[in-house]
Order: C-alpha cells, then structure tokens, then sequence
C-alpha cells in the first residue's frame, strides 16, 4: 500500500489534494518517464531503459507467498510503523502537509533486513535470504500502517468532532454535534471501516492491471526503486543512502533537543524568530527553524513550494491586512480576530472554496478520463493506458515487454484470491460496520452506513481507475461529498455535523483505501510478489495502522493541552476545516461575515480558472502557474512553514547546481532523515510533557520600546 501521502508530496503537482497524502497517501516518489529509480537515484541502468528487468532476476527462485511473509518482515514493519505514524502525525496537527515516506519506508525496510541477514549468514543461521519480494511486503505493510494516520482523520474529520474544536465555530456546539476523542472508540471505529477497502475491488485486480494495463505511476516507480535495491549496485547505493539518512536524522533529533530548552512560555524559542522583522512576525511572516518542513521542501516540486509561498503572500501580506480594515463595517469591532463571524471567518472559509473548487475539478477531470478509457476498452481500441504518461511512451522496449509480462503475469495469476471470499468479505465487513457505527455515532443512523456501502464499491473503482491513469487519488473529494450529502440528509436538529464528519471517514476510508491495495497489486506485479502476500501484509499493515496511530494522537492530546487551538504548536488547522464543512452542509450559509460568500464565489472560481489554465495553456507557460490547492493551505496557518519549504527548495537547487547526480541520490535520504529526526524528538518531548518536566528558559523577542519597559519594571521590582 502507499501513502497517504502518497508521501508523495508531489501530490500538488499531480492533482491530488495536499491536505489529505495529503500528499495522497499513495506518491511513493515521482515518476514521469516510467523510470522511478533514475529519477530517485536509486538503482542502476543495467536493469531499466531497454534492457528486460526479469532477466535480471531470471535465475533466482521466486518464494512462495508464504516465504514472502516473515517474522522479521513484520517486527521490521511493526517499528518502522511505529517511527512513521508518530512523524505523520506530527504533520496532521501542524499543517497537514504529509511528504513522501514511503521511498524511506522501502530503504529502512531494506536496510535493517538486510543488516538482519548478514548477521546471521556470518554466524552460519541464515534459513532464508532477504528477497525483493519481502522488500515489497515490508514497504506494503508500512505504507499500510502509517497511511492510518492520515485517512483516520486525526488531523481533519475525526479530531474536527470534539468539543474542542466545535467552540471555535460558535455554532453546532451541543452535545450532539460533537464527540471528544477517547481511545476505545477511535481504536474501534478505525476497525471497523478501515478493512472494507480491501475486499471492495480484489475481483478486478486481473482486469486492472493486467488486461487494461494501468500503470499506476507511483505503484510502477516503487517497484522499479525496489527492484534496483536488490542489484548489486543498487544494494551498494542504498547502503550509502541510509548512512546520510541516519547521519540528518541525528542532527535533527539533536537540533529539536536543543531548541526544547527555549520554549519555557508562550511564543518562546526559535519557532517564534521574527527573521523579518517584528510586523512581518506579527503577519505569519517568519521562519521557524523547522527542520521538518526543511526536508518536506527538499521533497516538494519546486512550484509546489513556490505555491505555497504565494498563497502566504496574497491572504497574509494582502487580503487579511485590507479586510482587517473593514473591521467595524463588515463584520463587528468588536470581535476578537480568532471569531468565525469576523476575520477569522474569512480565512477559513476563503480557503475552504479553494479547496473545494480545486477539488471538484480534479474529480470531474479524473471521471472525465476514466469514462472515455473505460468506453475506449470496451470498444476494444488500445490495449495499453500507457499513452496518459506524460511523454507518452512505454517504458520499456517490446521484447522486454513481452518477457517481462508473461513472467510477471504467469506469478501475478499463480496465487489467486478466490472471489467469493472477497464478496463474503465485504458483506460480513459491512455487515459488522453497519451494526456497530451507529453505537459508535447515534447521530450517523444504520441507513446513512448502509446506502454509503452500497455506492462505495462504483466510487471506490473510480478512483482506482482514475488512480491507474493519472496517479490522482481523489479520496478526500470524496469524503468531502459525504461530508455534504449525509450532513444535509441527517439535519441541523439531528446531529447533521456529526453525521457528516463520521460519512466522511467511512468513505474516505473505503475509496483511499482500494485505490492503495490496487497500486500494491501493480507493485506486487513488477516485484513478482504474490497477491496473497500482498493482501495479507495489507490486512496486518491496516491492523497495525488502527492501534497505533490512535495511540500515537492519543499521547499528542495528552501531552499537549492546547492541542487543536489557534496559535499552539499543533493548531491541527484542517480539523476546524472540516467541522465548518460540516457546519456549512447543514445551516447554508447565512452565519458567513459581509461579502465573505462572494470571496468565495471567486476564489471557487479562480481555483477552477487556474487549473484550466494549467490544462489548456502551452506547457512552457502552464508548468509555471500556481496550484489552488498549496496557494490555499497558508490562509488560515499564515507563511512560515512556506518559507521552511523554500529554504528546503533552495538548498536542493543550489545542490543540483554543484552535483545534480549526488543531488538526486542523496536529496531524498536527507530529506527523510530531517523529517524523521525531527518526528521523533516528538515523542521524547510528549513524555517530558506528560511528566511535567519544562523547559528551563524563555527566549522571547520584543520591541525596543516594549523591552525598555520590561527592564525598567525588572529594576523596579529590584
């Protein structure tokens, strides 16, 4: 499976939503020309380009799927998983920004299995060598676990139901719009609509990726990187790889050590550095010392970041500041600027319609594709998806074509997952879903579950479909119509809101999750793993997924009292976007502020107008226009991180400029180890908080005039 995340922050250069894998849960790392391991350094040429990728591996044996799915594979993914969903967790509750780890999910895997292995070949005990296909299985059931926490709603949905979050609205504030997060509860929602997903397409996996032949850009590019780690050179190459992630993992680790002493108060530390001057402090406009968001700039495309940093620019340095002014005219004076009914309305629901409106066009792009392929097929014109790529080439020549997919169908076709016990499956999965959902949420009645499953299985193939063309992962959308739909159906007086949040995660969870289990088919495919083994380290991933991450947000919301509110640490912003979704899907919009439905209307429009421009326009002009979705992402946090991602960005050009082949293989290992170094110090700060050990200093920034009074306060007191 990949992630959420599709990781896979390229999400914005591919259509998909940002906020959610974000980075799709599933962009294991960029793929334009069918050749993933170049583009991420990692592999040699020897086994891509023209040359047949299975001759490579011809004269090894293949396990069996039950040699593919090791005791070591499992405790390696256990704490791999563990180390991920603490890092994306990090990131749902800060900007809900969530890079690509699955390329660091792989190498890890690959690493310590291997390290593993030589330790025992050299004291003689080595049973089973460290295969590929075992290298896929750990990468699956990692992706699968930490994808958890993204499509669990942490960030968004599920954390948008507590009370928490509803007093920031003013309004669906009752008991019955809102539910705090406990454990029990989230650990059994997560079970029950998180495996439904699984079962929904498994009869269609022959037909999508062996008689339509969709390429699933991200599945494709996984196998290739997995697929080059297992070649001599590539083993060398990852050898190095993990030596610089674990060398930037330390000094990340050790630089959120040492910025931890200066955050004894309020504002304190190097997170609140007003490098541009204290009003360009005041306007969001800094930059916080992030090593995360330093490396999530290194794995951005450059527009991405360049996006994002123009969106910081157009609501924080331009659109806030004016409408500021209109303070006492359009909205009360009142008002506090964190209210709904004053500015703070304006920045979070001018956001929303960019979302919305960049979302919406991307799902009527995607199903636009996937009808015509779909009728294209059935008219028997084309054998091949392969032309969407963007060169529109085959990846490779057709002799390797023609053995290398007679071998990869011969094992994809070997262990069959009866249909039956997918069928059965998804009705006993649904079945249970449908009677314990509703004591989970009174408010989302049985009917609401029911009527969800039966139109998830078309949703669900759409999008896999749609996926297998283009790399899209339209989950969130989708989720957002539930949101919209079921919130409406259920009603103000009946919970609506809640109703809405709950549909959400049920169908994000079955549509996110299918498309995933189809691209690890396609990884399974080219790596010659089973699908058995697939689906089986899926399941175990999935199950993971649901115990750990509850319990990793459960220590966050424990340890961190202001967890969820504006201006703390882990704002989680897009839960509050998500509950005026909801809000907004049951009451209309009367409660917005003076002309903020018209700004919407606008900036629905010109989310629209951009990615038509981007679609239509020539391609020398179209790459350099901005994505809706990263510009839209600052208007409620502000720009700081956008400058984190930038100074990422220039580091990596400066890079290119003096070693683009180094840059290439090692950008993403320092990228990860920044990313994870930074995720874990997390952890040990979370326990420090729980035992109410603080920092021992302060280090503030004030204004001269505000630091005389202080000192002349301080010599008073004296």
């Amino acid at each position: 499976m990949g992630t959420v995340a599709n990781p896979n922050l390229s999400a914005m250069e591919e259509g998909e939503e940002m906020t959610d894998l974000s980075l799709p849960r599933r962009r294991k790392h960029r793929q334009n020309d069918g050749r993933g391991d170049e583009i991420e350094g990692v592999g040699a040429d020897e086994i891509d380009g023209d040359v047949s990728i299975e001759k490579v591996f011809e004269g090894k044996r293949v396990p069996t799927w039950r040699e593919q799915l090791t005791f070591r594979a499992f405790v390696v993914s256990f704490f791999l998983s563990v180390m991920f969903c603490v890092i994306v967790m990090k990131l749902n509750l800060t900007t809900g920004i969530i890079p690509s780890l699955n390329v660091s999910a792989g190498l890890l895997g690959f690493f310590f299995v291997k390290s593993w292995t030589k330790g025992l070949e050299k004291i003689g005990f080595l049973k089973q060598p460290f295969t590929r296909q075992e290298n896929t299985v750990i990468q699956t059931c990692v992706v699968a676990a930490y994808g958890i926490a993204f499509s669990g709603g942490f960030g968004s949905y599920l954390f948008g139901m507590s009370q928490r979050i509803a007093k920031q609205t003013s309004e669906a504030t009752d008991a019955q719009n809102s539910k705090d997060p406990q454990l029990g509860w989230m650990i059994g929602f997560l079970f029950v609509v998180s495996f439904l997903g699984l079962f929904s397409l498994v009869p269609l996996r022959k037909i999508m990726i062996i008689d339509y032949k969709l390429i699933y850009p991200s599945g494709t590019a996984t196998a290739h990187l997995i697929n080059g780690f297992h070649t001599p050179q590539g083993a060398k190459l990852a050898e190095k790889q993990v030596k610089t992630l674990g060398k930037f993992f330390g000094y990340s680790f050790l630089w959120g050590f040492f910025q931890w002493f200066f955050t004894a108060g309020d504002d304190c530390g190097f997170v609140s550095f007003p490098t541009f001057g204290l009003e360009a402090y005041k306007n969001k406009f800094y930059f916080d010392f992030s090593a995360t968001y330093v490396g999530v700039g290194m794995i951005c495309p450059y527009l991405v970041n360049i996006s994002v940093l123009l969106g910081g620019i157009l609501s924080w340095g331009i659109m806030w500041p004016l409408i500021g002014n209109q303070k006492g005219h359009w909205y009360p004076a009142n008002l506090s600027d964190s209210s709904l009914h004053g500015l703070q309305g304006y920045r979070v629901f001018i956001g929303i319609a960019m979302i919305l409106g960049d979302g919406l066009y991307h799902f009527f792009k995607v199903l636009g594709r996937t009808v015509i392929a779909l009728v294209s097929q059935m008219q028997g014109k084309g054998t091949s998806t392969r032309p969407i790529s963007e060169d529109g080439k085959a990846a490779d020549s057709d002799a390797a074509v023609s053995f290398d997919d007679k071998r990869r169908s011969e094992f994809f076709l070997k262990d069959q997952i009866p249909n039956l016990a997918a069928l059965a499956g998804y009705v006993v999965v649904a079945a249970i879903s449908i009677g314990t959902l509703p004591h989970i949420f009174p408010q989302l009645k049985w009917y609401y579950v029911f009527v969800a499953y039966i139109i998830a299985p078309v949703l669900a193939f759409s999008n896999a479909y749609g996926c297998g063309l283009t790399d899209w992962s339209l989950a969130s959308t989708y989720g957002k119509l539930a949101i919209f739909t079921i919130g409406a159906w259920a009603g103000a007086n009946h919970g609506g809101v809640l109703a809405g949040l709950a549909a959400c995660g049920v169908m994000m969870s079955i549509v996110s999750t299918a498309s995933d289990l189809m691209q690890d088919f396609k990884t399974g495919y080219l790596t010659l793993a089973s699908p058995k083994s697939m689906f089986v380290s899926q399941v175990i991933g999935t199950a993971m997924g649901c115990v750990i991450s509850p319990c990793v947000f459960w220590l966050f919301y424990k340890a961190f009292g202001d967890l969820g509110l504006p201006g703390s640490e882990y704002p989680a912003p897009y839960a509050l976007v998500y509950r005026n979704m909801a809000i907004l899907g049951v009451d209309g919009f009367g409660s917005l502020p003076k002309n903020c439905l018209t700004l919407c209307y606008v900036f629905f429009a010109l989310a629209v107008a951009i990615n038509l421009l981007r679609d239509i326009g020539p391609k020398k002009v179209s790459r350099f226009i901005p994505l809706p979705m990263a510009m839209a992402i600052p208007f409620y946090l502000g720009s700081y991180f956008a400058i984190d991602m930038c100074v990422g960005s220039l580091i990596l050009f400066i890079w290119e400029r003096i070693n683009k082949a180094k840059a290439a293989a090692f950008a993403p290992a320092v990228a990860a180890g920044l990313i994870c170094g930074d995720g874990i110090w997390t952890l040990p700060q979370s326990i420090l908080a729980l035992a109410k050990v603080k920092p021992p200093i302060c280090m503030k920034f004030l204004k001269r005039s505000t630091n005389d009074k202080v000192d002349t306060f301080l010599a008073n007191l004296s």
